[in-house]
């Protein structure tokens, strides 16, 4: 028997496989068709201080081998999904549930965080200082180091549970921003979010979103990911989550190699609703294949050997 069992800021997982936020929704949407426990856990949708409507239509392009989605953080706000959506959630799902949030302000970051460090079901804060499709927030405090600092200084701050920032790809030096997260407190750190790309209509000559641009994500993103998570997770102490591309069981042990420790898969569940609970069945016998008994040996593995 293989083990897929992983610990994520101190937390264990059943397996690392973790549906990235914004691909998921709260959760018992996915539910209605399948038992979501099997997933180590996952991150639910972008939650901010108030509510938002998001970004005006049309918001989603397909391009070769991925999407652009410029969704624009639409939900209900902290409040709603504290006493709607989490209620809901806990019917289906019984594990600590990943809990992402962004924001304006760092006053919006460190309220919303606080908000939902107090919620039982809430295991992991994963911070989101990297969204490419909000004007005036989001992404402009995770380009630079010392805004991505403040933003970690400022929930960890308030909060109890383990802080994960998830950063942009968007950046000329990655490994700076996620040095200083980690200097200011950061518990873990996830990446990439989507890189920030664009499609024309040929027939309107004008750009497909009506946001003009939006982020990228697909299978076509993947190496990309990966180069990034090769170089933080050799950069910095505390865990990885990698993300980008991901969608089958070679990935996931593709990414771990690389130093993850779990791994978020996104657009492949928006083009498959059963994507990660395929990936988790899979994975057993795709360790097997390489003659992987324990995932924990493997994290890093491609350092050791680089």
């Amino acid at each position: 028997m293989v083990n897929t069992k992983v610990n994520l800021c101190g937390i264990e997982l059943s397996n690392p496989v973790i549906p990235a936020s914004g691909t998921f929704g709260y959760g018992y949407e996915y539910a209605q068709s399948h038992d979501i426990n099997v997933l180590g856990t996952f991150s639910f949708k972008g939650t901010t201080r108030e509510p938002r409507f998001g970004n005006p239509t049309p918001r989603i392009a397909e391009c070769t081998a991925g999407m652009i989605n410029a969704v624009g953080l639409q939900n209900p706000g902290v409040d709603k999904v504290i006493s709607e959506e989490l209620p809901k959630l806990k019917q289906c799902f019984h594990k600590p549930v990943m809990a992402n949030v962004s924001g304006f302000s760092v006053e919006d970051y460190a309220y919303t965080c606080q908000r939902l460090d107090a919620e039982d079901q809430v295991g992991w804060l994963e911070v989101n200082v990297s969204c490419p499709n909000v004007h005036g927030g989001g992404m402009s405090f995770g380009t630079q180091p010392e805004a991505a600092a403040e933003v970690t200084r400022a929930v960890k701050a308030v909060t109890t549970k383990p802080v994960i920032i998830k950063l942009s790809p968007n950046v000329t030096d990655i490994v700076a921003i996620a040095r200083a997260c980690e200097d200011a407190g950061a518990d873990g750190i996830s990446l990439i979010n989507t890189l920030l790309g664009m499609r024309i209509d040929l027939r309107t000559r004008h750009p497909i979103i009506a946001n003009t641009m939006g982020g990228f994500s697909g299978p076509a993103i993947f190496p990309v990911a990966l180069r990034m998570v090769y170089q933080v997770a050799g950069a910095v102490k505390i865990p990885v989550i990698g993300m980008g591309g991901v969608s089958c069981a070679e990935d996931v042990i593709e990414m771990m190699l690389a130093g993850a420790t779990a791994v978020e898969v996104g657009a492949a569940n928006l083009i498959n609703p059963f994507a990660c609970r395929d990936i988790v069945d899979n994975l057993p016998a795709v360790m097997q294949k390489y003659g992987i008994e324990n995932l924990n040996e493997i994290i890093g593995g491609a350092h050791e050997n680089g």
